[in-house]
């Protein structure tokens, strides 16, 4: 599926959370909202990660761990659109970015 695809997908869950939230709170997160839930994901990845690496107990680790990388996936597919950036873009200039910092010789040296 291409990033496009999935961006829709994420935006049309996204409307469905927004209506459930107005018919319950009167309106819907905000961004900054959007991405406080977000950071919470990001810690319930993290404590999954640690189960993953023997830190901590957990059952049925491999699926709650698909499950959490696919919420933060959504987080980020989300607050990109809502804050108009071409995810796409960004991350193909970016790994241009590090492959070639990766390329150059260490400082230093």
């Amino acid at each position: 599926m291409e990033l496009a695809e999935l961006t829709r997908r994420a935006m049309e869950i996204h409307a469905r959370y927004a209506a459930h939230e107005t018919s319950r709170d009167g309106r819907p997160w905000s961004r900054a909202e959007l991405a406080q839930g977000f950071v919470g994901d990001v810690g319930d990845l993290m404590k999954l990660l640690m189960a993953k690496d023997g830190r901590r107990p957990a059952t049925d680790l491999d699926a709650k761990l698909a499950h959490e990388l696919a919420d933060c996936l959504w987080s980020i597919l989300v607050l990109a659109e809502l804050y108009e950036v071409d995810l796409e873009r960004a991350f193909l200039k970016t790994m241009t970015e590090l492959k070639a910092r990766l390329a150059a010789p260490p400082v230093g040296n």
